[in-house]
């Protein structure tokens, strides 16, 4: 489908006057709103002009095919220019309907990436510290900065919970997919029979807010201290310098013992407090909005199973967009991770435009 005249229209004269607006103003926060809105109309606006510019010479090769006798010369060679310019019609018109998609806002977000292990022991522990690797490498790959924030291990080296936090270009619009239940099918090294078990690890791509996105008032939070453990209760800090956040109108709390600093770990647990309030608003407007989101890839719910790593096969599947592919050790070594979440951005991409076109 193609987007209106009126629709590329209204994008060109929305740059033209944000682009006249910049020149010409003077507070600093104004200055700021319309920076980051020229950067985001920027490509697109090139793109319409492009697309544009292609219909138009599409327009003229055609009158002038037209106009020449048969067999002339120029007009062959027109047909072969127009036949060029019609190929590659379709890409750049997707390629504006795709920039012209209503666009979560949280795409460019930075995120806080918890992993926990689900149903299976101490084989869920081992595999959810092998998903929170992969996604460490992943990040490297990416050029993200990945910070790990907080790790609960387990007894045989796996962890029960893992908390970072992903920064980078872009990281929310291609990771949020990752949400879910993941789980793992394989012989744990424990097993003497040979026999493959099956468990399973949640995985939660939190974006994180920006300051003015949720307010928190000071009066609502209660602050604890304590001292941090590690596995098994074994002590590891002398001093009482985890901290644990409480939001007492929600009753959500957050503990952060990753430093020796209390002052450190304070700021940590806020900017997890923070991170899950502003995911708590985002589920809701989920929620509100739920038989419209059937249809598409992410159903927002952490408790569906997603995706199934089988190590006896060397296959992953994802079971949203039925994707299986047989390149798992490359995969879980976050190298190959990619194609995943490649294949998921265009599925939901492809269903939002078919979604467009019928309404």
């Amino acid at each position: 489908m193609a987007f209106p005249s009126a629709r590329l229209d209204q994008v060109l004269d929305r740059f033209d006057q944000v682009e006249a607006r910049l020149g010409a103003a003077e507070g600093g926060a104004e200055i700021v709103a319309l920076s980051k809105e020229h950067a985001e109309l920027k490509p697109v606006a090139e793109a319409v002009r492009e697309l544009r510019r292609k219909q138009t010479e599409a327009r003229e090769l055609g009158q002038m095919i037209a106009e020449l006798p048969p067999g002339d010369e120029m007009a062959a060679m027109a047909k072969q220019e127009l036949a060029a310019i019609e190929d590659g019609l379709p890409d750049l018109e997707r390629k504006v309907q795709l920039m012209l998609l209503p666009k979560d806002k949280d795409d460019d977000a930075s995120v806080v990436l918890e992993v926990r292990a689900g149903t299976g022991g101490e084989e869920a522990a081992l595999f959810a510290g092998e998903l929170f690797r992969m996604y460490q490498r992943y990040a490297s790959l990416q050029g993200w900065r990945f910070e790990v924030d907080s790790v609960s291990d387990s007894d045989l080296g796996g962890v029960k919970e893992a908390i970072a936090s992903i920064s980078g270009d872009g990281v929310f619009g291609r990771l949020k997919f990752e949400s879910g239940v993941h789980r793992v099918q394989r012989v744990p090294a424990t097993e003497s029979g040979g026999r493959v078990h099956t468990s399973a690890a949640t995985v939660a791509v939190l974006p994180q807010p920006e300051e003015v996105d949720i307010v928190i008032d000071e009066k609502d939070l209660r602050f604890d201290v304590f001292r941090a453990s590690g596995p098994g209760g074994q002590s590891v800090n002398t001093t009482d310098s985890a901290v644990r956040v409480t939001h007492i109108p929600t009753g959500l709390a957050v503990a952060q013992q990753g430093e020796k600093s209390q002052h450190k770990n304070k700021a940590a647990a806020m900017k997890l407090l923070r991170t899950r309030l502003y995911d708590m608003e985002r589920s809701k407007v989920d929620a509100a909005r739920a038989a419209d989101r059937k249809g598409q890839v992410g159903s927002g719910d952490r408790s569906e199973r997603i995706r199934t790593y089988n190590f006896p096969q060397g296959r992953l599947t994802d079971h949203r967009i039925n994707l299986t592919l047989y390149n798992l050790p490359a995969i879980v070594e976050g190298s190959e991770l990619d194609e995943v979440v490649s294949a998921l951005i265009a599925e939901d991409e492809a269903r939002r435009l078919a979604s467009l076109s019928e309404g």
